[in-house]
């Protein structure tokens, strides 16, 4: 499943031959949910290894348009999953502070530490979208920061980080229901944003972006993977899927003692 979803290093990433609704990788709704369950689960079990073994971790980068469901892929993926060793980042527009760095400092910081599982919704890959789509930078800036990124992901691999990259694929109609739905239900008034539908009016600069981003730093180190997320149940069973496999081939082990259990006793 994760090589169906693969953006190959190297190659053209193609957006328009991804079908955002296709569900080909499940035999139904119901069995796509029932392995969601089980393998949340063993996330879990996964992750409390990984923390117990506090050597490597792992970083789980989620991007995608507006609605395209990363809020609701960290609910359904790491909703069984304890927090102890499970940190969230939101980027959203950058502080005074962070303005004040480099584009990649914000990130840097908030990169998982060893044991932990750290999630970005939204990552430092907005520096080469919304910042490239609305023109808040120099050209020429923007795309030396392909080269920038593919080196500091290098560098968070070489120092224990495994990453993951989901690049959430919606289409323009799916988002149209969603954003429709966001102003018609008051329980979601709070979600919607009047600045998403001026994104998209930019729809075709968004696609045209998350390709180059694609083709530029989908690498050996750190691939993409565009996942189809017109059907929440399917975007959400394709990354735990691809979560619990990662997890499961970095095989943390529980730390052993150096001293003999046998040996004490609690009274």
């Amino acid at each position: 499943m994760a090589d169906d979803y693969l953006v190959k290093p190297g190659k053209k990433a193609k957006l328009a031959d991804r079908d955002p609704a296709d569900t080909s990788a499940f035999k139904s709704e119901e069995a796509a949910k029932a392995q969601l369950a089980e393998d949340a689960a063993e996330i879990d079990r996964l992750q409390d290894r990984l923390y117990a073994e506090g050597k490597r971790s792992l970083l789980v980068v989620l991007q995608g348009m507006d609605t395209s469901g990363k809020d609701g892929t960290v609910r359904g993926v790491f909703n069984q999953t304890g927090p102890l060793g499970v940190s969230v980042t939101a980027f959203r527009r950058p502080s005074e502070e962070e303005m004040a760095h480099d584009f990649l400092w914000r990130a840097h910081m908030a990169a998982p530490k060893r044991g932990t599982i750290g999630i970005f919704n939204r990552s430092h890959y907005e520096d080469v979208l919304v910042v490239k789509v609305h023109k808040l930078a120099p050209a020429k800036d923007i795309d030396k920061r392909y080269d920038q990124i593919n080196a500091f992901e290098k560098m968070l691999t070489e120092n224990g980080v495994t990453i993951l990259k989901f690049m959430l694929n919606i289409s323009k109609k799916e988002q149209r229901e969603r954003l429709q739905e966001r102003l018609d239900d008051p329980k979601k008034h709070w979600k919607f944003n009047p600045g998403d539908l001026d994104d998209r009016k930019l729809w075709d600069e968004f696609q045209a972006a998350y390709e180059l981003m694609l083709e530029n730093c989908s690498t050996d180190h750190a691939p993409w993977r565009v996942i189809p997320a017109d059907h929440k149940w399917a975007r959400n069973a394709a990354i735990s899927a691809i979560v619990r496999k990662t997890l499961e081939d970095m095989n943390p082990q529980y730390p052993k003692v150096t001293w003999d259990p046998k040996s004490f006793r609690v009274e």
